[in-house]
């Protein structure tokens, strides 16, 4: 089965290091101004797919989207936008973990 395309992107973040101390990432976290509403839509359809784009594209400026990414993953983050990644692609990611 093929991952996700966001599963890809997702996984590859992650993989990528050194990592910001765990201390110190989320004072640089670009969604600290942000609404926090945006990152935790209600579903994957409808207008929750603007709340996806919208958060997605928050995360894609992000300087530590990867500590995020690997925080989320590392801790089990079952809900939300982390580092990117929808609940979905987070669990298409550490499914197809190596190990």
């Amino acid at each position: 089965m093929k991952r996700p395309e966001g599963a890809n992107v997702a996984f590859a973040r992650w993989q990528e290091a050194p990592l910001i101390a765990e201390e110190r990432w989320r004072s640089a976290a670009a969604c600290r101004s942000a609404d926090p509403e945006v990152f935790f839509p209600i579903s994957n359809s409808g207008k929750s797919l603007e709340q996806i784009t919208k958060a997605k594209a928050i995360c894609a400026g992000c300087p530590v989207g990867r500590e995020c990414l690997a925080f989320a993953l590392r801790t089990h983050q079952v809900h939300g936008i982390w580092g990117g990644a929808t609940e979905e692609e987070r669990a298409v990611a550490l499914a197809a973990r190596p190990g």
